[in-house]
């Protein structure tokens, strides 16, 4: 199959090692892959699919043996010329596609240095997959671990007890995960008991806000200094944070990555100033990815719209997204800050704070959760920590949040269920 330089392909298949081959092969000769989740409806690819304008739309695994077989020749895993094209996650809107656009040798080898140099990618690791491949992060931890000559331990879709026999099994090194994997890995060894975990140099977690006793047991059962958090999008990696800063500053997602700076707006905004091969934009949308980049003093910066803080030694605290602030009788309320409050209460398993419509407050914050609290506990345990416009005016329970495969929540279903519509 005759593909040039710059033509996109996209990957509608499940994960597997066989998959990340194809994605390297791919990005090797220039050709730049388009990974997104096999089961999307007809209508959802359509949707999605119809402004990136793949030349090619891969559904079966001898279609994807085809399309890494032919065109122009292949340098085997070399090089990846380009970033894969990953869409942003569409929790609250249409789905874009990032593009990182061809990059030189200089810049390629340089992008797969940075991954190398910052996680120590090396031939006998055994990179343990739980999140689905079409995902940046676990495709990106998968691409690195072979590019430095190690292997992948694939179980398949996501459940505990496979993981736990392929930790038994595979004795993996490394792994990418989000809270929600912990949570239930650790509900499943108190049941079976905990595995062998000694295998391991690096677990690295990011996606969603990690609740604090998660945290904890996970840095209590890996190997001490084997476990990090860090903050990033689908554009781009801001910070890095060894488990042991946390434990220091509570809360924190770390310091810029190496080769990043960052930077705060007046509002909080987080900018992040990136190296030349992590530049991107947002495919056949200008006016989104002009307001996505800025140039101070010759320096390129990015933002995806998350709210922060940074302290004297440079540590990156989270308020949030600025598209998910709730202005409520004209305060602001950031949801995260409710979300970690709330947390905190013993019988609150997980939690979720957004903002509705709503005719006298212009919006008013909801949360839903999922535990044994009732409302009322729930209520009082607010009104003794949060300030009246953050108190949430209405209580949702669930038996489960609804959640993306990478952690995120769904906003547009927490509100449907909110209010009915």
């Amino acid at each position: 199959m005759e593909l040039d330089e710059g033509s996109r392909v996209a990957l509608l298949v499940p994960g597997s090692r066989a998959y990340v081959d194809a994605v390297l092969t791919l990005l090797a000769r220039g050709v730049v892959p388009i990974p997104l989740d096999p089961r999307l409806t007809e209508t959802e690819r359509c949707r999605i699919l119809t402004p990136l304008a793949p030349e090619v739309v891969v559904t079966t695994v001898d279609e994807l043996a085809a399309v890494t077989a032919g065109g122009v020749p292949g340098r085997g895993h070399g090089l990846p010329r380009a970033r894969p094209m990953h869409c942003t996650s569409g929790t609250t809107g249409v789905p874009k596609g990032v593009w990182s656009g061809l990059l030189d040798d200089a810049d390629a080898a340089a992008l797969v240095a940075e991954e190398r140099d910052l996680w120590g990618f090396a031939a006998d690791d055994v990179n343990l997959v739980l999140s689905p491949l079409y995902h940046s992060a676990p495709l990106r931890f998968a691409m690195g671990t072979i590019l430095a000559g190690g292997r992948l331990s694939v179980p398949g879709p996501f459940d505990p007890a496979a993981v736990t026999a392929a930790i038994e099994r595979d004795r993996p090194t490394t792994m990418f995960c989000v809270p929600t994997h912990l949570q239930r890995l650790f509900a499943h060894w108190d049941v079976v008991g905990v595995p062998d975990l000694t295998s391991f140099r690096l677990v690295a977690h990011a996606g969603a806000p990690c609740p604090t006793e998660v945290k904890r047991r996970l840095v209590a059962l890996f190997p001490a200094g084997s476990t990090w958090e860090f903050y990033g999008s689908t554009e781009g990696q801001f910070t890095a944070c060894r488990s042991e800063e946390w434990l220091e500053r509570p809360g924190t997602v770390g310091r810029a990555r190496p080769g990043r700076t960052l930077s705060l707006d007046e509002d909080g905004t987080i900018w992040c100033a990136v190296p030349a091969y992590a530049r991107f934009s947002y495919f056949g949308d200008d006016a989104r990815t002009a307001a996505a980049w800025r140039t101070d003093g010759g320096v390129a910066r990015f933002s995806v719209g998350d709210l922060g803080r940074l302290d004297d030694d440079g540590y990156l605290y989270l308020d949030g997204r600025r598209e998910d602030l709730v202005i409520t009788g004209g305060v602001n309320v950031y949801p995260l800050e409710v979300e970690l409050v709330l947390g905190e209460h013993p019988g609150v398993d997980d939690v979720a704070v957004y903002g509705v419509d709503d005719p006298d407050w212009g919006a008013r914050v909801c949360a839903a959760v999922v535990g044994t609290a009732s409302e009322a506990e729930l209520a009082a345990y607010a009104r003794e920590r949060l300030a009246p416009p953050k108190r949430p005016k209405t209580w949702t329970f669930l038996d489960t949040l609804p959640r993306t495969l990478t952690g995120k929540v769904r906003l547009q279903d927490l509100r449907r269920t909110t209010t009915g519509g």
